[in-house]
């Protein structure tokens, strides 16, 4: 937990502008015209020697119904709510407006620190606007300029006391929770001392039963350990946080996933298309492992964006590919890989990430067994590279079948992230090279002599040869399938990279 800090106010006075300041990085899109923000985003800001959350929110409007404007309003007054401190911005170049005035009244009857914040106030110019910011008595007024870095530091000084406050409260948990550590452990202490002599014998170790296991009757063979000798625990998993991202066509039901997974109503969605235009992450947990999720905007085919803030999102969209680690590629049941679909997925096997399909609105499908058949015929007809890439149907309203994404998602995580020995490697080389022979290439036959793994994330070996240029492609896919089959790697782009052995008597002269 941190400090959290909500930047609101209506639309189009640079909060995102502000709130990209703070955490240093472009993560929210901005753009000149209003309402390009909608969800609530959160980030890690710092300024000095302080460190908080701050919040962006879409801007405020005064609507009541389930508009977008009024979901928009929703999501603003969840971040006020859990927000410690608010900064409510105005434009000092427009002045105060109708809008401003409602807000202010709206923000005054909450028993929770607001700070007037006049952003685009770069000169004197701008003072009309300053001055008026007075008036909605909320108490002194910051002049700023996100855009520029002007008068952050009055931010600051906002900030220092609640931030010192906040500090304090830490401090004092910190002490309660290790009083009561304490204060459990000589409890627990004192319980153990009348029951030692129960719990242990000489020679070993005693069960509940009493029949005691002499110690020495406690080891492990070789094959509890890996090759640098460290024990392997059996089912032990990779405990990293999972990116998750989830990708798609537009109206595809990404939002409602993410919705469902989280059991909240964390982002926008309705039956509108192009409803969510920022990438949202979130911070979750599942079965206590830690995960990314991300959602994202919907990506239509190139010709058909004409929208300079549809631009920007289908650019974070890949940025967040990029980045993920394992990515979910929403399709509607109702319209099942199309060619927008398919070009999504070639670019994020191209990007080497773990890919799962998920076919929503499932439940709206009569012929299941027919569509599912056309849906796996295109993939492995598509997708050669990535055989075995997992399908998963549900319905994201409802939850019905959702319940198996995330196993589904440890699971190509794992194989994503999956090292294999090099005596391992070498050894199928072997086995593989002499049931299906390289090609003979000028009387010569090519011979693939060693083999280990790169790296992971994808799987990438590298295959020491002679003639690693004139290796038919169709060999590197026979070698690829082997290893998928062979190790149990469905579903993951696997890359192969050859190289040929230098001949260290290539440039020597023949002696007389």
């Amino acid at each position: 937990m941190s400090l959290k800090v909500a930047i609101i106010g209506r639309p189009n006075v640079g909060k995102s502008t502000l709130f990209n300041r703070l955490v240093g990085k472009k993560l929210a899109l901005v753009d000149d015209q209003p309402g390009v923000t909608r969800d609530r985003r959160y980030g890690k800001a710092r300024l000095g020697d302080m460190s908080f959350d701050v919040i962006d929110t879409a801007g405020l409007e005064e609507a009541f119904d389930d508009s977008v404007e009024g979901m928009m309003r929703q999501q603003s007054e969840k971040a006020f709510e859990e927000c410690d401190v608010a900064l409510f911005l105005i434009d000092a170049r427009a002045g105060l407006t109708p809008l401003d005035n409602h807000f202010a009244d709206w923000l005054r009857k909450r028993h929770k620190p607001v700070y007037v914040i006049a952003n685009k106030h770069e000169g004197r110019d701008q003072d009309p606007g300053l001055y008026e910011a007075y008036g909605l008595g909320l108490g002194e007024v910051a002049p700023i300029s996100a855009e520029h870095g002007l008068g952050i530091e009055l931010i600051y000084d906002i900030l220092e006391p609640h931030w010192d406050a906040w500090k304090h409260r830490q401090r004092v948990a910190k002490q309660h929770a290790r009083d009561a550590a304490i204060e459990a452990l000589e409890e627990a202490a004192g319980e153990a001392d009348d029951d030692f002599d129960d719990l242990i014998d000489v020679d070993g170790f005693a069960d509940d039963e009493g029949e005691v296991f002499p110690s020495y009757e406690i080891e492990f063979s070789e094959d509890d350990e890996d090759e640098d000798g460290e024990l392997i625990v059996e089912g032990s998993r990779d405990n990293s946080k999972i990116q998750l991202a989830i990708v798609g066509r537009p109206n595809a039901g990404k939002s409602t996933l993410l919705n469902q997974l989280l059991g909240e109503e964390r982002v926008m969605t309705g039956p509108q298309a192009g409803l969510t235009r920022d990438s949202i992450a979130v911070d979750w947990s599942y079965e206590g492992r830690p995960i990314r999720l991300v959602d994202t905007a919907g990506m239509r085919r190139k010709k058909k964006i004409d929208d300079r803030v549809e631009k920007l999102s289908v650019a974070d969209t890949l940025r967040v590919i990029r980045y993920a680690q394992v990515v979910v590629l929403m399709l509607d049941a109702t319209n099942t890989l199309d060619k927008q679909d398919l070009t999504i997925a070639r670019m994020v096997l191209e990007e080497g990430r773990a890919l799962i399909i998920a076919v929503n609105k499932w439940d709206a499908i009569k012929d299941k067994a027919g569509v599912m058949q056309e849906l796996r015929d295109k993939l492995d007809v598509s997708f050669a590279q990535a055989r075995g890439i997992p399908v998963l149907t549900f319905s994201a309203l409802t939850g019905r079948g959702t319940d198996s994404l995330m196993p589904t998602v440890l699971d190509i995580h794992d194989i994503w992230s999956r090292r294999i020995p090099t005596s391992q490697l070498n050894r199928w080389l072997e086995a593989t090279t002499e049931r299906h022979l390289p090609p003979v290439i000028s009387g010569r036959r090519i011979r693939l002599r060693y083999m280990t793994q790169a790296k992971s994330r994808p799987p990438s070996f590298f295959i020491n040869c002679s003639k690693a240029a004139e290796l038919p492609e169709s060999y590197t896919r026979y070698l690829i399938n082997g290893l998928r089959e062979d190790f149990d790697m469905p579903g993951v782009p696997i890359r192969i990279y050859l190289r040929s052995s230098d001949n260290p008597y290539a440039n020597k002269k023949k002696k007389r």
